[in-house]
């Protein structure tokens, strides 16, 4: 479920790099796994935001966030989806997807812009898996580096289940705007 609304930053990243580590030839494997999981989290992100629509994606981003990524993808959707997938975090990688959903980007063009640029990016961390991968392994064997990850672990799962209430909160109180009701004359009705 990377690439959804649950918070693992790095998640599939340090997987594939301690998969690769210890079998190299298996990587493109790896690859193509990281990279379906990605497009799996981001087709149920892209489901939850086209339900909400615009109304529920700027609900969870905030209005001035929303719109500033509305304007940026306005401009060229693809490239915002193909950068967020290679950018790491704090990149908000998940507000892209989601405001591009909201704004009902094709859905089968935006999994293959996630698939094969996810695609790319865990191949250049395969390699660098490859290349570094003893000096990874010293790192991590370190209780320092251990303890870390258990504190990075307790963050994302307290991140996680504030990104899911957000998102709950948000879709419940997303009310559709009904357009105005047309009198018999055909011009729009006042509120009384």
């Amino acid at each position: 479920m990377d690439s959804s609304f649950l918070l693992l930053p790095f998640g599939n990243d340090l997987l594939v790099v301690a998969l690769v580590i210890r079998h190299h030839g298996r990587f493109p494997f790896y690859v193509l796994s990281a990279a379906c999981g990605s497009m799996v989290g981001v087709f149920f992100l892209d489901w939850i935001a086209r339900k909400g629509g615009e109304a529920g994606v700027q609900k969870v981003a905030g209005k001035s966030k929303f719109e500033k990524l509305k304007r940026k993808i306005g401009e060229n959707g693809a490239l915002a989806l193909a950068i967020g997938c290679l950018a790491p975090p704090p990149f908000p990688f998940t507000m892209v997807v989601a405001t591009t959903s909201a704004l009902a980007y094709p859905r089968k063009k935006l999994l293959w812009i996630v698939g094969l640029t996810r695609a790319l990016r865990f191949t250049i961390i395969s390699l660098l898996a490859i290349r570094f991968g003893r000096l990874i392994i010293r790192v991590t064997s370190t209780p320092a580096f251990k303890w870390t990850m258990i504190g990075f672990a307790f963050l994302c799962f307290a991140g996680s289940a504030i990104s899911i209430a957000k998102w709950i909160r948000g879709g419940r109180s997303g009310k559709k705007e009904e357009p105005p009701k047309v009198a018999a004359q055909g011009a729009p009705s006042r509120p009384s």
